[in-house]
């Protein structure tokens, strides 16, 4: 597990996916909101779930979180698209709805850097979130994130475009 002050990340267990399947997957319109492939009905116990747990991979790390003072499952973290040639990838994370509101969220964004920075010795982050999405932009700017732009009408949610905001931290920035 990598620690940070409130949260930890882990490895994906069995026993985390039917409430994470539950609770980021099942309710259609708010998964639009955090995947830009569209939704389809898949069981929670299918390897093509979004939160199955898979074989270790080059590209991607998806983490459950753990809240340390609990030691309860709290959400779900991944480092996406990672690109080892570029030394570059992208973070995403769900906070599940009873551990919303307690600054898990920046907390998990410090632990990714950290993961990403000194573990994968990545040089770049990034964060593309829906232009309405404060708790995140809150969370990736509180870590050291910089706002870099806004795609227009970018990311089509449940039958209407939004914009996207992108965000990026560089490790020399993370590390001052």
């Amino acid at each position: 597990m990598i620690r940070g002050e409130k949260t930890g990340l882990r490895a994906r267990h069995e026993t985390d996916v039917p409430l994470l399947h539950a609770e980021f997957y099942e309710d259609v319109a708010a998964r639009s909101r955090t995947d830009d492939r569209p939704w389809r009905p898949i069981p929670p116990d299918s390897a093509h779930s979004p939160f199955a747990v898979g074989e270790p991979s080059d590209t991607a790390a998806p983490f459950s979180v753990v809240e340390l003072a609990s030691q309860e499952l709290a959400g779900a973290a991944v480092l996406w698209g990672i690109d080892t040639h570029n030394r570059a990838a992208h973070l995403g994370l769900s906070v599940l709805p009873a551990f919303r509101g307690r600054g898990l969220g920046s907390d998990i964004v410090r632990v990714l850097c950290e993961y990403g920075f000194a573990v994968r010795g990545l040089e770049r982050l990034q964060v593309e979130t829906l232009a309405d999405n404060a708790p995140m932009i809150a969370a990736a700017t509180s870590a050291g994130f910089t706002i870099e732009g806004t795609l227009r009408r970018a990311a089509w949610v449940y039958g209407t475009f939004t914009d996207l905001v992108v965000l990026g931290l560089l490790a020399d920035e993370w590390a001052a």
